[in-house]
């Protein structure tokens, strides 16, 4: 311990602790939006909302499924959404898609839905609610399992 140290703890010398007040940095995150665009405005008026918002890092457009996906150090992801419904006027959602094989029983109302991009459904694992019939009963997963390619023998002590 030097003798700037101990003028420093006395307070003679308050700039040599500044170490102790680093701030911490977001994390990188993902945020996924569902926004509905219509034409190439819409797809600019969008990119100009991130544009100038601070941590963004990437933007990725596909006006096709109406997705936009957001990277960047981004400390408040509903944040990213406010902005974006602020800035275009448009409605904004959280991602609520996912891929078809995630999915139990794609097919039962509630999970299908045909305003959803080739090869997504409703995301029913995250929301049981919004589908009950779309999550397998045990009953049903020991059927599926005693019956499955993975397990020939199964079927045959069975017969």
């Amino acid at each position: 311990m030097g003798i700037l140290d101990a003028l420093s703890e006395t307070g003679w010398f308050p700039t040599l602790r500044r170490h102790r007040y680093i701030k911490k940095r977001p994390q990188l995150q993902t945020v996924k939006m569902k926004v509905r665009m219509d034409c190439e405005g819409c797809e600019r008026r969008v990119r100009n909302a991130l544009r100038g918002l601070k941590g963004v890092t990437g933007v990725e457009l596909l006006p096709k499924q109406s997705k936009v996906t957001v990277t960047g150090y981004i400390a408040d992801p509903a944040k990213v959404m406010r902005r974006v419904a602020r800035k275009t006027g448009k409605r904004v959602e959280a991602w609520p898609y996912v891929p078809y094989d995630a999915v139990p029983h794609p097919y039962v109302p509630g999970a299908y839905d045909k305003k959803a991009p080739p090869g997504y459904v409703r995301n029913v694992v995250a929301d049981p609610d919004a589908a009950p019939q779309a999550l397998a009963s045990p009953t049903e997963v020991g059927y599926t399992e005693a019956f499955s390619d993975d397990n020939p023998n199964a079927a045959c002590t069975v017969m």
